[in-house]
């Protein structure tokens, strides 16, 4: 089913500062745990930077009462046995709130499983890990968490939209997979091959390469790869400066294939595609930067003006709204409570409405196929990176059509 939602502008936040909460005057500290330096640092500042914006908003305009919030940095270095090392000093400084994403469902595994074994060793002083971008399935589903909250869509939910929307597209007759070499791009892979046969059995796939993450410098070999193919479509879960590269190189190839991405709206690869990717490259995602109410809201050009980069953390500022209200609602900060009205809880997202699933804590929302196009000031307000393109939504799948089932069998405490 398609549609889009139209709440009014300013809806989000006059919803959170609505109740006033009697909970005392206190600052809550949240660990932002992605990767601040090497390939992936542009992205990991920009979501650190857009946490830190969030808060601020947060805490003028009191979102959660009188309890106001810290961004704390610390640095994976894309590494999960790096983030088990921070996740320690998280643990010894006392910081009860976690949120990571843009580092890899890799690194968001190994968080999860390392904070659900700290959480059953230490009954009350639990630690919740808000995960605003990391989409491997299984967080989820057999490997789901009672104290993880993921309020971005997983990979299988965004492939089954892109699949529905390809079942559409009868010029894409060839498509070609590249993704990188771990669960996550595995998944992406294991998805479009089983969604694209049920929903296009007439399309397809000419190729299935995995790349190493963060370590290949030139891709032109496996653009040299797909041209060979002759495929029309390239599905890539790719993201961050590995997305920016093989986007490079394609258009330094004269590559005529349409891409179909989840991540494309991450820092620097807009800025590879310009104007090159004009009309050619699709994004899927749970944030539509040009939906209704941002179009004319003062929140994106608000963090331009600050940082002169681009807002994309849009699930992230979800994870703050929901986090506020919980806390607000349990008149509590403590992880034990919140947690538990985070659970089902229904609430005004950046885009619309949001329900957190109880069953599985995965964000049920709509998911939108986004074409990357020229701004008109209509369709697509908000340019990226100064090229003067944006993402101009082309399709959008209500959260009863994105939602999929889970396996999960949550483990409440107690």
């Amino acid at each position: 089913m398609i549609k889009i939602f139209a709440a009014p502008l300013g809806a989000v936040a006059l919803a959170c500062a609505a109740t006033v909460s009697a909970q005392p005057a206190t600052t809550v500290r949240i660990a932002s745990l992605d990767a601040m330096s090497g390939p992936m640092a542009g992205l990991g500042l920009n979501v650190l930077k857009s946490f830190q914006y969030s808060a601020r908003l947060a805490n003028e305009q009191s979102w959660a009462g009188p309890v106001k919030f810290e961004i704390v940095p610390f640095d994976n270095r894309l590494s999960a046995q790096e983030a088990l090392s921070q996740l320690n000093s998280i643990i010894g400084q006392n910081i009860r709130y976690v949120v990571q994403g843009a580092s890899s469902s890799a690194v968001g595994m190994a968080l999860q499983e390392a904070i659900e074994k700290h959480n059953s060793r230490n009954p009350g002083k639990e630690i919740v890990y808000l995960n605003y971008a990391a989409q491997a399935p299984q967080m989820t589903n057999a490997k789901c968490s009672y104290w993880h909250f993921r309020t971005d869509a997983n990979s299988d939910m965004k492939i089954a939209a892109m699949a529905a929307y390809l079942a559409q597209q009868k010029d894409i007759r060839q498509v070609y997979l590249l993704n990188p070499n771990y669960a996550y791009g595995q998944e992406v892979s294991r998805a479009a091959r089983d969604m694209l046969a049920s929903k296009r059995p007439d399309l397809k796939i000419v190729g299935d390469d995995f790349h190493p993450l963060g370590q290949v410098k030139d891709y032109a070999p496996y653009i040299a790869k797909i041209k060979q193919s002759g495929a029309d479509a390239v599905i890539t879960a790719d993201f961050g400066a590995d997305l920016a590269l093989i986007v490079r190189a394609a258009r330094d190839a004269g590559l005529q294939a349409q891409f179909y991405t989840l991540n494309a709206n991450n820092f620097g690869v807009p800025s590879a595609m310009g104007e090159a990717g004009q009309g050619r490259v699709k994004l899927v995602s749970a944030f539509n930067p040009n939906g209704p109410q941002l179009a004319a809201s003062p929140l994106l050009p608000g963090f331009k003006r600050q940082f002169n980069e681009d807002f994309i953390n849009g699930l992230g500022h979800n994870a703050l709204l929901m986090l506020a209200r919980a806390m607000r609602e349990a008149k509590s900060v403590e992880p034990g409570p919140v947690a538990a009205k985070m659970a089902g809880m229904r609430f005004d997202g950046i885009n619309g409405p949001v329900e957190m699933r109880q069953s599985d804590h995965q964000a049920q929302q709509p998911l939108y196929v986004l074409s990357w196009e020229k701004t008109d000031g209509k369709t697509v307000v908000h340019d990226q990176e100064g090229t003067g393109l944006g993402w101009k939504p082309v399709a959008t799948i209500d959260a009863q059509a994105a939602g999929l089932p889970t396996s999960c069998r949550m483990k409440t405490p107690g």
